[in-house]
């Protein structure tokens, strides 16, 4: 049974056609997702973005806009009693020399093409998501 709602709100950082990507582990099952995370009690999603990005790498961002909010029913794949909402933005990073990895969960990061044939996001919303992206950037 459904018995929470989990806010997840996360970051398109693009540049030269290539989107930053985290690579990652999650209940044991190997991960490539954007930055960001859970929105948290009595936070708006922009103050959500800031803080992901500052707790997983160190960076302040500038959101440049709204780009996709998930439009279909989702039950976490974590969590079977949550049902997720993930809101994605379009930012830039301010200052990539202070780029470093904060979060010990986070194995690496890539800046990845956008143009690849594939598409290498195992999580169903990620996926619309990065096809949007070579809708929107190519």
């Amino acid at each position: 049974m459904i018995d929470k709602i989990n806010i997840r709100v996360y970051g398109c950082a693009v540049k030269d056609k290539k989107v930053l990507t985290l690579f990652e582990e999650y209940a044991g099952e190997p991960l490539v997702k954007f930055p960001g995370g859970g929105l948290e009690y009595g936070e708006g999603t922009l103050d959500c973005l800031h803080r992901e990005f500052d707790e997983e790498l160190n960076v302040k961002v500038n959101i440049a806009e709204h780009f996709y909010t998930q439009e279909d029913f989702l039950v976490s794949r974590f969590r079977e009693n949550e049902q997720l909402l993930t809101i994605y933005y379009i930012v830039n990073i301010v200052d990539e020399n202070e780029f470093l990895i904060m979060d010990p969960c986070i194995e690496r990061t890539e800046w990845m093409d956008i143009d690849r044939p594939d598409n290498p996001f195992p999580l169903p919303i990620d996926k619309i998501v990065f096809d949007k992206l070579k809708e929107k950037f190519l």
